[in-house]
């Protein structure tokens, strides 16, 4: 049987530990049998054929990506790569870049609070990348995004307005899946830090929607 390959790339913002989050996220893609390489910065994407890969993963909070790095990832992706990643590190990830936020599916725009408790509600109990994982507590910045309607949610999470009384009883995406071209894209805005990754029902959704997103 084929070994998959995966790439994470990271850089960006150091608030949101992405060294240490790429680690822990590529001893997950380890224990599932992929060959994981890990490289600095965004430079590799433009640097050789990514086509080899099955799976790519960001961690880049912020930061910037130049138009050759962006069509070569893009060029990847839909032609049959997985794309998946977690919380700024892929959510928030190249705030100009609307190509890339075309991709991914969203874009953060705030976290009301910062750090507060809230909760993860699932929305499609029969997908396989949730099943058996039922609404969780979660503390960390709750993400507010704008969402591209074509997403398949997989769980939400509703502010309550103690943050801003306008957004009371939003419903928010949390986890999501969707395509772009012949690739398969999936996003958990959770993971904060490498901490939080080791969050049960987090680790879990994220591990599975990684392994989902894989070129089959």
């Amino acid at each position: 049987m084929k070994t998959r390959r995966a790439l994470i790339f990271w850089g960006g913002w150091p608030g949101h530990m992405p060294e240490p989050c790429a680690r822990t996220v590529a001893d997950m893609l380890g224990d599932d049998g992929f060959d994981v390489a890990v490289e600095p910065g965004t430079a590799c994407l433009a640097a050789g054929p990514l086509d080899g890969f099955d799976l790519i993963v960001p961690m880049v909070t912020a930061g910037q990506i130049a138009d050759d790095e962006l069509a070569a990832l893009e060029a990847a992706i839909r032609g049959g790569v997985g794309l998946a990643g977690c919380h700024g590190g892929m959510g928030d990830s190249f705030r100009e870049a609307t190509d890339y936020q075309f991709m991914i599916g969203g874009q953060f725009v705030a976290h009301p609070g910062n750090i507060i408790d809230y909760r993860v509600e699932i929305a499609r109990t029969d997908d396989p990348i949730v099943a058996g994982i039922g609404d969780f507590a979660y503390r960390s910045e709750q993400y507010y995004m704008h969402v591209d309607p074509s997403n398949a949610v997989l769980a939400e999470t509703r502010f309550d307005g103690a943050h801003g009384d306008w957004i009371a009883g939003v419903r928010m995406p949390v986890i999501w899946k969707r395509r772009h071209g012949a690739g398969r894209v999936f996003y958990s805005a959770l993971g904060h830090s490498a901490e939080e990754l080791a969050h049960p029902q987090a680790r879990t959704i994220l591990r599975r929607g990684m392994v989902w997103a894989a070129r089959p």
